[in-house]
């Protein structure tokens, strides 16, 4: 079992998904850094001074945060948006690797496509008269 559990281990796969998972969270805390920090703040002040981290509706006793999941929709369309366009990319590069060039034709077999096509023509003549 310890083998397998080594062999599962040492695949590429899991050690790339293990890679993006680690990137993934840290690439996450700057997103969320950069919507709290720079971008809701000034959207804020776009819109008259206002706080988004600080808006709520009081219910009874209960704050419920609207401001802050306004602020997590637009940490997740960042997210999002940055996901779509690096696979945007990768299948870019993936189709380029994937085309193969054109076979080029081989001398004796133009000689022959030549030779059908003047078959095809005189028996066209032929057929006309």
């Amino acid at each position: 079992m310890i083998k397998e559990f080594k062999k599962f281990i040492s695949r590429g796969n899991v050690i790339d998904l293990a890679v993006g998972v680690v990137i993934g969270g840290a690439f996450s805390k700057i997103v969320t850094s950069l919507v709290d920090n720079i971008i809701m703040p000034i959207v804020g002040i776009i819109i008259g001074g206002i706080d988004f981290s600080n808006l709520y509706w009081k219910i009874g006793s209960a704050k419920v945060g609207y401001g802050i999941f306004i602020q997590n929709i637009v940490d997740f369309l960042i997210v999002a948006f940055c996901i779509f366009m690096f696979i945007k990319i990768f299948n870019k590069v993936l189709h380029k690797k994937e085309e193969k060039p054109p076979v080029p034709v081989k001398k004796d077999e133009v000689i022959l496509l030549e030779e059908i096509r003047d078959l095809l023509k005189d028996n066209k003549k032929v057929t006309k008269k």
